[in-house]
């Protein structure tokens, strides 16, 4: 049976007006005005019909065209607009809680009293930039976990070739390993994941204290290890490795890390904060070292490192972290171009000590292996602008030493560890290598600062007959 429409109801009800009224229809006008009326009814709805029709058509039709009507159009137009907002908070949604930071770091330094003759220029300038992204992954149960990734890029090795002093005056310089100096070509230097688990297992997570950490992958060591406030980061504030880090670790070597400043490993940390402002954590890492942090032999001799740290609140409630950590690195690198088994231990600390000023200090012992220097201390501090007026600038003094191990002062003197018949140093090494830094951050918007930057070597590489070594720099830092 066809579909009833309106139209035939109009037209019923006109037969059935005829039907009673045709006796009477001559003698009443009025009911042929209403014949009239109902058949015009009849040929709008009749219209009506055909529009719908023809509207219901174009909505079931996916595609816009110019020969749809017009409503159809704007409701089309209207769910796509729908659709696009929809797609966008997905996309929002997916990325909630994603983070990147993009870094371009611009040194030149110029040194003096370095000896005439030396295999690199007394003045060097170098830039590094570092892409980092921070991507969180699904929740499993209670255990938030995240990947990191970083990529960096740079030319230019700074001073740091400077064969006359220990310390590494330039620790924000970086070329790819292996590259020339015409070269500018990025690597993924970190690529890690990490698990963070609420302790106890099974436990109520909003009530837990106490959480474990699991990181593993390719990183840089020192992101969790031999950390500081106030001494740490070369891109904002001491460019001196032996201020950024622990000297044995970093300019000494027994980090172990590849030639752009990187291992592969895992670490293990577990984090109490029963004591909300008095937490503390002990970490262990493994992490390849010599040829293990280039994946060649990495389950040899790796670069075995524990550290434990708590926070404290001294000077009436000023935060203070203090950090013990002691490590064995199976490969670690000689002086005489070998490689042994070299340990050490080391203490760290960063304390606010006023409004403005964090102090810092870091003491490192070699107890293995044949070390150029065998003893390093540091002491510092960083002073914040706001005492006169300009809250985002900040004032850093540092001081350090770092001695001459026993082992080095016998043989410097007639060491040859090239075996190409020339003398690394030809002279007899004692004592302490000395180095103090100043800089002054200054702060011209958020995303730009420039400090400029002076460092003095006294008794450089051990060398009592040496001119002392003075360095003049100017950093430029982009950040976003």
């Amino acid at each position: 049976m066809p579909p009833f429409k309106t139209k035939h109801l109009v037209a019923a009800l006109a037969g059935i007006i005829l039907a009673g009224a045709l006796p009477a229809f001559a003698a009443d006008p009025s009911q042929a005005e209403l014949l009239k009326e109902l058949h015009r009814l009849s040929e709008r709805l009749e219209k009506l019909e055909a529009h719908n029709a023809k509207l219901e058509a174009a909505l079931e039709d996916d595609r816009l065209s110019e020969n749809q009507p017009e409503l159809a159009t704007r409701l089309k137009a209207t769910e796509s607009k729908a659709l696009g907002m929809q797609k966008m908070a997905h996309t929002v949604e997916a990325l909630e809680g994603v983070s990147a930071g993009v870094s371009l770091t611009t040194v030149a330094q110029r040194a003096s009293g370095v000896p005439a003759g030396t295999d690199i220029a007394s003045s060097q300038l170098n830039y590094r930039g570092d892409i980092a992204v921070t991507l969180p992954m699904p929740k499993v149960g209670d255990t938030d976990s995240k990947l990191f990734a970083q990529f960096r890029i740079g030319q230019g090795n700074g001073l740091n070739a400077l064969s006359t002093v220990f310390a590494k005056p330039n620790a924000s310089a970086f070329r790819a390993s292996g590259g020339s100096p015409d070269d500018s070509v990025a690597i993924l230097g970190q690529a890690w994941y990490q698990a963070t688990i609420p302790l106890p297992f099974g436990g109520f997570k909003p009530r837990s204290r106490e959480s474990l950490e699991v990181n593993f992958g390719k990183m840089d060591p020192f992101l969790f290890f031999d950390q500081n406030t106030a001494a740490n980061d070369e891109t904002r504030q001491f460019l001196n490795t032996v201020f950024v880090h622990n000297a044995l670790l970093d300019a000494g070597g027994d980090i172990g890390v590849d030639a752009n400043g990187f291992s592969p490993g895992m670490r293990v940390s577990y984090l109490n904060e029963k004591e909300k402002l008095e937490k503390w954590r002990l970490s262990l890492g493994v992490f390849g070292a010599g040829k293990g942090a280039n994946y060649v032999k990495f389950f040899g001799s790796p670069l075995v490192i524990a550290q434990a740290e708590t926070q404290q609140k001294f000077f009436g409630g000023l935060t203070g972290n203090y950090r013990l950590y002691a490590w064995n690195n199976g490969q670690g690198p000689d002086y005489d171009g070998t490689a042994s088994s070299h340990s050490g231990w080391g203490v760290n600390f960063d304390q606010r000590i006023g409004d403005n000023i964090t102090a810092f200090g870091r003491y490192g012992q070699g107890s293995k292996g044949k070390l150029r220097f065998d003893r390093a201390i540091s002491l510092g501090a960083e002073l914040g602008g706001s005492d006169w007026s300009r809250g985002g600038d900040a004032i850093g003094l540092a001081l350090g030493a770092q001695r001459i191990s026993a082992k080095f002062r016998n043989d410097s003197a007639t060491l040859d560890a090239n075996k190409d018949g020339t003398l690394d140093f030809g002279y007899t090494a004692q004592g302490w290598e000395k180095v103090s830094e100043l800089y002054y951050r200054y702060r011209i918007s958020k995303q730009f600062e420039l400090s400029p930057d002076f460092q003095l070597i006294l008794n450089p590489a051990g060398n009592a007959a040496a001119s002392s070594v003075k360095i003049l720099g100017l950093r430029a830092q982009l950040m976003y």
